[in-house]
Protein backbone atom coordinates (compact mmCIF):
# COMPACT_ATOMS: atom_id res chain seq x y z
CA UNK A 1 0.00 0.00 0.00
CA UNK A 2 1.37 2.96 -1.19
CA UNK A 3 1.42 5.90 1.66
CA UNK A 4 -1.11 8.87 1.07
CA UNK A 5 -0.14 12.17 -0.59
CA UNK A 6 -1.64 14.68 1.88
CA UNK A 7 0.19 18.00 0.70
CA UNK A 8 2.89 20.22 2.36
CA UNK A 9 5.25 18.34 4.67
CA UNK A 10 3.28 18.41 8.01
CA UNK A 11 6.54 17.54 9.71
CA UNK A 12 7.41 21.34 9.34
CA UNK A 13 5.19 21.77 12.49
CA UNK A 14 7.65 20.25 14.67
CA UNK A 15 11.59 19.32 14.46
CA UNK A 16 13.28 18.28 17.44
CA UNK A 17 16.27 19.82 18.22
CA UNK A 18 18.90 16.79 18.09
CA UNK A 19 21.71 18.92 17.88
CA UNK A 20 21.17 20.50 21.20
CA UNK A 21 19.64 17.30 22.75
CA UNK A 22 23.03 15.61 21.62
CA UNK A 23 25.54 17.56 23.01
CA UNK A 24 23.84 17.86 26.26
CA UNK A 25 25.33 15.79 29.16
CA UNK A 26 24.72 12.22 29.09
CA UNK A 27 24.48 12.01 32.65
CA UNK A 28 21.68 14.63 32.45
CA UNK A 29 19.37 11.69 30.93
CA UNK A 30 18.65 8.40 32.77
CA UNK A 31 19.65 9.89 36.07
CA UNK A 32 18.62 7.36 38.79
CA UNK A 33 20.29 8.63 41.65
CA UNK A 34 18.64 12.50 42.31
CA UNK A 35 15.98 14.59 40.87
CA UNK A 36 12.29 15.16 41.32
CA UNK A 37 10.95 12.26 40.42
CA UNK A 38 13.16 9.76 41.88
CA UNK A 39 11.12 8.24 44.68
CA UNK A 40 8.41 7.72 42.36
CA UNK A 41 11.23 6.06 40.14
CA UNK A 42 12.35 3.86 43.05
CA UNK A 43 9.12 2.83 44.31
CA UNK A 44 7.96 1.59 40.79
CA UNK A 45 11.26 -0.35 40.15
CA UNK A 46 11.21 -2.11 43.84
CA UNK A 47 7.89 -3.41 42.95
CA UNK A 48 9.10 -4.61 39.90
CA UNK A 49 12.26 -6.51 40.97
CA UNK A 50 9.96 -8.04 43.51
CA UNK A 51 7.24 -9.11 41.54
CA UNK A 52 8.46 -9.93 38.14
CA UNK A 53 9.35 -13.64 38.79
CA UNK A 54 9.51 -16.85 36.09
CA UNK A 55 6.04 -17.84 36.88
CA UNK A 56 4.86 -14.41 37.09
CA UNK A 57 5.75 -13.66 33.42
CA UNK A 58 4.70 -17.02 32.31
CA UNK A 59 1.40 -16.26 33.27
CA UNK A 60 1.30 -12.51 31.59
CA UNK A 61 2.15 -14.40 28.11
CA UNK A 62 -0.59 -16.66 28.99
CA UNK A 63 -2.59 -13.97 30.04
CA UNK A 64 -1.97 -11.17 27.09
CA UNK A 65 -0.47 -12.84 23.98
CA UNK A 66 -3.90 -14.40 22.43
CA UNK A 67 -4.51 -10.53 21.83
CA UNK A 68 -8.05 -11.25 22.81
CA UNK A 69 -8.74 -7.83 25.39
CA UNK A 70 -9.99 -5.17 22.64
CA UNK A 71 -10.12 -4.41 19.30
CA UNK A 72 -9.08 -0.54 17.65
CA UNK A 73 -6.80 0.83 15.55
CA UNK A 74 -2.81 2.06 16.09
CA UNK A 75 -3.93 5.61 16.10
CA UNK A 76 -6.39 5.37 18.48
CA UNK A 77 -4.39 3.14 21.26
CA UNK A 78 -1.49 6.18 20.55
CA UNK A 79 -3.92 8.67 21.41
CA UNK A 80 -4.98 6.79 24.73
CA UNK A 81 -1.69 7.38 25.57
CA UNK A 82 -2.70 11.08 26.63
CA UNK A 83 -3.81 9.31 29.91
CA UNK A 84 -0.51 7.83 30.78
CA UNK A 85 2.65 9.39 32.60
CA UNK A 86 5.58 6.65 32.78
CA UNK A 87 6.10 5.97 36.55
CA UNK A 88 9.83 4.63 35.87
CA UNK A 89 10.95 7.24 33.53
CA UNK A 90 13.19 9.97 35.48
CA UNK A 91 13.38 12.24 32.20
CA UNK A 92 10.03 12.97 31.55
CA UNK A 93 6.60 14.14 33.49
CA UNK A 94 4.06 14.28 30.50
CA UNK A 95 1.68 12.19 28.98
CA UNK A 96 3.68 9.53 26.84
CA UNK A 97 1.46 9.78 23.66
CA UNK A 98 4.01 13.18 23.54
CA UNK A 99 7.02 11.23 23.14
CA UNK A 100 5.85 8.71 20.64
CA UNK A 101 5.56 12.10 18.37
CA UNK A 102 9.09 13.17 19.75
CA UNK A 103 10.96 10.14 19.01
CA UNK A 104 9.18 9.23 15.37
CA UNK A 105 9.75 13.17 14.63
CA UNK A 106 13.75 12.54 15.66
CA UNK A 107 13.91 9.65 14.02
CA UNK A 108 12.04 11.14 10.39
CA UNK A 109 15.19 14.26 10.61
CA UNK A 110 17.98 11.97 10.30
CA UNK A 111 16.01 9.10 8.62
CA UNK A 112 13.87 10.54 6.04
CA UNK A 113 13.76 7.16 3.53
CA UNK A 114 13.10 4.61 6.56
CA UNK A 115 8.99 5.71 7.23
CA UNK A 116 9.04 2.34 8.76
CA UNK A 117 11.19 3.47 11.15
CA UNK A 118 9.83 6.84 12.10
CA UNK A 119 6.57 4.41 12.36
CA UNK A 120 8.54 2.28 14.97
CA UNK A 121 9.42 5.21 16.99
CA UNK A 122 5.44 6.32 16.96
CA UNK A 123 4.24 2.85 18.52
CA UNK A 124 7.19 1.67 20.38
CA UNK A 125 5.33 2.52 23.96
CA UNK A 126 1.84 1.27 22.39
CA UNK A 127 2.26 -1.67 24.36
CA UNK A 128 1.45 0.56 27.72
CA UNK A 129 -1.95 0.89 27.06
CA UNK A 130 -2.03 -2.56 29.29
CA UNK A 131 -2.20 -0.16 32.41
CA UNK A 132 -5.27 0.92 31.48
CA UNK A 133 -6.83 -2.93 31.70
CA UNK A 134 -5.71 -2.61 35.74
CA UNK A 135 -1.76 -3.93 34.90
CA UNK A 136 -0.02 -2.18 37.55
CA UNK A 137 2.68 0.17 36.11
CA UNK A 138 5.47 -2.04 37.25
CA UNK A 139 4.42 -4.91 34.69
CA UNK A 140 3.87 -2.37 31.98
CA UNK A 141 6.98 0.03 32.30
CA UNK A 142 10.61 0.31 33.12
CA UNK A 143 13.48 -1.50 31.91
CA UNK A 144 13.47 -4.92 30.93
CA UNK A 145 15.62 -7.98 32.16
CA UNK A 146 15.61 -11.67 31.81
CA UNK A 147 14.35 -14.13 34.14
CA UNK A 148 15.39 -17.33 34.77
CA UNK A 149 18.99 -16.51 35.29
CA UNK A 150 21.30 -14.40 37.09
CA UNK A 151 20.78 -10.75 37.47
CA UNK A 152 23.33 -8.55 35.90
CA UNK A 153 25.07 -5.52 37.94
CA UNK A 154 23.90 -3.21 35.43
CA UNK A 155 20.06 -3.21 35.80
CA UNK A 156 18.92 -0.43 37.70
CA UNK A 157 18.58 -0.13 41.19
CA UNK A 158 19.89 -3.88 41.57
CA UNK A 159 21.75 -3.90 44.69
CA UNK A 160 18.91 -3.45 46.67
CA UNK A 161 15.38 -4.29 44.73
CA UNK A 162 15.54 -7.83 44.46
CA UNK A 163 16.20 -9.43 47.61
CA UNK A 164 12.64 -9.93 48.33
CA UNK A 165 12.00 -11.80 44.52
CA UNK A 166 12.06 -15.87 45.26
CA UNK A 167 13.61 -16.09 42.24
CA UNK A 168 16.38 -14.55 43.49
CA UNK A 169 16.85 -17.62 46.53
CA UNK A 170 16.32 -20.25 43.84
CA UNK A 171 19.71 -22.11 42.92
CA UNK A 172 18.61 -23.32 39.37
CA UNK A 173 18.11 -19.32 38.45
CA UNK A 174 21.65 -17.59 39.93
CA UNK A 175 23.83 -18.78 37.50
CA UNK A 176 25.08 -16.71 34.19
CA UNK A 177 22.97 -19.13 32.16
CA UNK A 178 20.53 -20.15 34.37
CA UNK A 179 17.75 -22.09 32.63
CA UNK A 180 18.87 -21.39 29.41
CA UNK A 181 22.06 -22.82 26.97
CA UNK A 182 24.55 -20.49 26.27
CA UNK A 183 23.79 -18.68 22.64
CA UNK A 184 20.36 -19.70 22.90
CA UNK A 185 19.43 -16.39 21.12
CA UNK A 186 17.01 -13.79 22.92
CA UNK A 187 13.71 -15.15 20.93
CA UNK A 188 14.09 -18.45 23.59
CA UNK A 189 14.81 -16.20 26.80
CA UNK A 190 11.91 -14.85 29.15
CA UNK A 191 12.32 -11.01 29.73
CA UNK A 192 10.75 -9.10 32.53
CA UNK A 193 6.74 -9.10 31.45
CA UNK A 194 6.05 -5.62 29.99
CA UNK A 195 4.88 -3.05 27.02
CA UNK A 196 7.76 -4.23 25.06
CA UNK A 197 7.17 -7.85 24.84
CA UNK A 198 3.28 -7.14 24.58
CA UNK A 199 3.18 -4.83 21.54
CA UNK A 200 5.56 -6.92 19.84
CA UNK A 201 3.54 -10.10 20.28
CA UNK A 202 0.40 -7.55 18.62
CA UNK A 203 2.37 -6.94 15.69
CA UNK A 204 3.03 -10.50 14.93
CA UNK A 205 -0.45 -11.53 16.09
CA UNK A 206 -2.01 -9.03 14.02
CA UNK A 207 0.87 -9.63 10.87
CA UNK A 208 1.83 -6.18 10.55
CA UNK A 209 4.19 -5.00 7.82
CA UNK A 210 7.31 -3.54 10.01
CA UNK A 211 10.65 -5.08 8.94
CA UNK A 212 12.48 -7.91 11.95
CA UNK A 213 14.25 -4.60 12.33
CA UNK A 214 11.60 -2.58 13.28
CA UNK A 215 10.43 -5.67 15.29
CA UNK A 216 13.64 -6.11 17.19
CA UNK A 217 13.50 -2.36 18.09
CA UNK A 218 9.97 -2.99 19.47
CA UNK A 219 10.94 -5.92 21.63
CA UNK A 220 14.11 -5.25 23.21
CA UNK A 221 14.22 -1.12 23.62
CA UNK A 222 13.72 -1.04 27.26
CA UNK A 223 16.38 -4.13 27.11
CA UNK A 224 18.96 -1.49 28.60
CA UNK A 225 21.26 -4.36 30.37
CA UNK A 226 22.08 -5.87 27.06
CA UNK A 227 21.90 -2.60 24.18
CA UNK A 228 23.43 -0.04 26.43
CA UNK A 229 25.56 -2.04 29.05
CA UNK A 230 26.73 -5.23 26.72
CA UNK A 231 25.10 -7.41 29.74
CA UNK A 232 23.96 -10.82 28.58
CA UNK A 233 26.26 -11.23 25.42
CA UNK A 234 26.17 -14.95 26.06
CA UNK A 235 22.80 -15.58 25.68
CA UNK A 236 23.01 -14.27 21.90
CA UNK A 237 22.75 -16.07 18.77
CA UNK A 238 24.37 -14.72 15.29
CA UNK A 239 20.91 -12.55 14.81
CA UNK A 240 20.55 -10.85 18.08
CA UNK A 241 24.01 -9.70 17.45
CA UNK A 242 23.23 -8.57 13.55
CA UNK A 243 20.27 -6.60 14.89
CA UNK A 244 22.14 -5.05 18.17
CA UNK A 245 23.06 -2.15 16.40
CA UNK A 246 19.63 -0.82 14.99
CA UNK A 247 18.32 -1.22 18.33
CA UNK A 248 20.80 0.92 19.53
CA UNK A 249 20.63 3.48 16.99
CA UNK A 250 16.66 3.50 17.81
CA UNK A 251 17.43 3.67 21.64
CA UNK A 252 19.00 7.50 20.55
CA UNK A 253 16.25 8.75 19.55
CA UNK A 254 14.09 7.16 22.37
CA UNK A 255 16.59 9.25 25.21
CA UNK A 256 17.24 12.09 23.45
CA UNK A 257 14.37 13.64 21.97
CA UNK A 258 12.96 13.85 25.17
CA UNK A 259 12.25 17.10 25.78
CA UNK A 260 9.27 19.75 27.62
CA UNK A 261 9.21 21.42 23.45
CA UNK A 262 6.13 19.01 22.62
CA UNK A 263 5.20 18.41 19.22
CA UNK A 264 1.96 19.67 17.58
CA UNK A 265 0.55 16.23 17.63
CA UNK A 266 -2.66 17.06 15.26
CA UNK A 267 -0.24 18.52 12.61
CA UNK A 268 1.68 15.67 12.36
CA UNK A 269 -1.14 12.83 12.83
CA UNK A 270 -1.94 12.27 9.12
CA UNK A 271 1.30 11.70 7.57
CA UNK A 272 1.48 9.20 10.46
CA UNK A 273 -1.78 7.91 9.65
CA UNK A 274 -0.29 6.88 6.10
CA UNK A 275 2.13 4.67 7.12
CA UNK A 276 -0.20 3.12 9.73
CA UNK A 277 -2.19 2.29 6.89
CA UNK A 278 1.04 0.97 5.15
CA UNK A 279 2.18 -1.52 8.12
CA UNK A 280 -1.01 -1.82 10.47
CA UNK A 281 -3.44 -0.83 8.62
CA UNK A 282 -7.64 -1.62 9.89
CA UNK A 283 -8.45 -2.71 13.06
CA UNK A 284 -5.78 -4.59 15.72
CA UNK A 285 -6.87 -7.11 18.18
CA UNK A 286 -5.04 -6.47 21.32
Amino acid sequence: MRVVNIGPDPSLAYRPNLEKSEHKEKDDYRNFETGSLISRVFSTYKLMHTNQTLDFVKQKHFEWTNCSHTQMGMMEAIMSLDQLVDESDPDVDFPNSFHAFQTAEGIRQVHPDKDWFQLVGLIHDVGKIMAFWDEPQWAVVGDTFPVGCKYQNSIVFKDNTFRDNPDSKHPSYNTDCGIYEPNCGLNNVLMSWGHDEYLYRVMKFNNCAIPEEGLYMIRFHSFYPWHSHGDYMHLCNSKDLHMLPWVQEFNKFDLYTKSTDLPDVDKLKPYYQSLIDKYCPGILKW
